[in-house]
């Protein structure tokens, strides 16, 4: 495939235009998505392109965009909801986890739910503790629901390509600080299977678990323990629901020692799933006790000294990884 380079927001656009070219059933719902081109110019020129009825904007009611989607996907279209910031994302949450979720069980099969919500995760920009939260561990523990986490533009594409040809309902948690950053990305159209997790670093000694943004901070520290003499496999899930275990596993059977890294809080957030899958069926793979790298608990900081305090840091990943390795 040829290739271009592209940001991580220019790849989730081509995804959109090229799926809703192919499906006029597909239609886009958010505020300030139409001419405006979205909060972090994701639909760009899509109102152009498309028109009003495809691409529509909305007053700024989360719940009035999410159960107009899900209405709209459960009786023949494919939806997309904006929901630029995954903060706001518990405003629907009765719809998303009490009804989308569970529509296709309730009806046996009949009633499929194609409607992707489309939001942004994450820190590191001083956007302060209501704009700035991590919460994909809250939607991953939820059955008829699926959370993908891309990493990268490449994996962007892919996966929203995928997600918008999924029957289910699609947790697509893009994350604010990647949305400029750029990557070569096929021109042509390609999809990435769910459930299928990425070696972004092959290595022997360690194995890193990390995903979405902090998944380069953790390829800088392996990059600079590479020079000592310290090897370190990044694997990176790009989906939390469906999880691939056996990429996981096989991964720590190789190294023998694992850290998990994410930005979301320590406590309660999908590193503990992770952790909790290696103790049960890896136990004994693992040379040291593993060790989980995430947010320090306390609400997301504005000023940017105390929101890098809180988030974790480069330091933060080496230590964990010194540890385990016992370097």
């Amino acid at each position: 495939m040829s290739t271009k380079k592209m940001m991580y927001r220019e790849a989730m656009y081509h995804a959109l235009v090229a799926e809703m070219k192919k499906n006029d059933l597909l239609f886009m719902i958010g505020y300030d998505i139409g001419k405006y081109g979205g909060e972090f110019r994701i639909s760009n020129d899509m109102f152009k392109l498309f028109g009003p009825d495809r691409v529509r904007d909305a007053p700024i009611s989360e719940q009035g965009i999410t159960g107009l989607a899900i209405g709209a996907a459960i009786t023949g279209c494919r939806a997309v909801a904006d929901i630029p910031f995954s903060d706001f994302m518990l405003m629907c949450a009765d719809m998303v986890v009490n009804q989308a979720a569970k529509f296709r069980y309730t009806f046996g099969g009949q009633a499929k739910v194609p409607v992707v919500f489309l939001t942004a995760i994450g820190g590191y920009i001083s956007a302060a503790e209501q704009h700035s939260q991590c919460l994909e561990g809250l939607f991953m523990g939820v059955p008829g629901l699926k959370t993908v986490v891309p990493s990268t533009p490449y994996d962007a594409k892919g996966l929203l390509t995928t997600a918008l040809r999924e029957d289910n309902p699609v947790i697509f948690a893009a994350h604010k600080a990647l949305y400029p950053m750029k990557g070569e990305v096929p021109e042509e159209e390609y999809s990435i299977p769910f459930g299928k997790a990425d070696i972004k670093k092959k290595g022997k000694d360690v194995t890193v678990i990390t995903y979405s943004y902090v998944l380069h901070k953790a390829l800088a520290v392996a990059e600079k323990l590479e020079k000592e003499g310290i090897s370190v496999e990044i694997v990176d899930p790009r989906t939390l629901y469906p999880l691939d275990k056996d990429i996981i596993l096989g991964s720590v059977k190789k190294t023998g020692r694992a850290v998990i890294v994410h930005e979301a809080y320590v406590f309660g957030g999908p590193g503990g799933e992770i952790a909790a899958i290696i103790a049960e069926e890896g136990f004994h793979f693992l040379k040291v006790p593993l060790k989980r790298v995430g947010a320090k608990w306390a609400p997301i900081p504005c000023p940017s000294v105390l929101e890098n305090f809180i988030l974790p840091s480069e330091a933060d990943i080496e230590k964990a990884i010194r540890e385990v390795a016992g370097k």
